[in-house]
C-alpha cells in the first residue's frame, strides 16, 4: 500500500509543477492535443500504458 501512495504522490508532484511551472504552455498543449485525431491520442494513450507496466514491472524486478 505504501508503494501505490508512492507512486500516486510522484505523480501528483509532477503534475503539480506543470500547472505551477508553465501554465500558459499547459493551454497550448491542450489546444494541439484537442486538435489530435482520437485513434492517435488512443494509441498515445496505449504506448503510455505499456510503458508504464514495463517500468513498474522493471522496478519489481530491481
Amino acid at each position: 500500500m505504501s508503494t501505490i501512495l508512492l507512486g500516486l504522490g510522484l505523480v501528483l508532484v509532477f503534475e503539480g509543477l506543470v500547472f505551477a511551472l508553465a501554465p500558459s504552455r499547459l493551454e497550448e498543449l491542450i489546444k494541439i492535443i484537442a486538435d489530435t485525431p482520437i485513434e492517435t491520442r488512443r494509441a498515445y494513450g496505449l504506448a503510455a500504458i505499456a510503458i508504464g507496466v514495463m517500468l513498474v514491472w522493471g522496478a519489481g524486478a530491481l
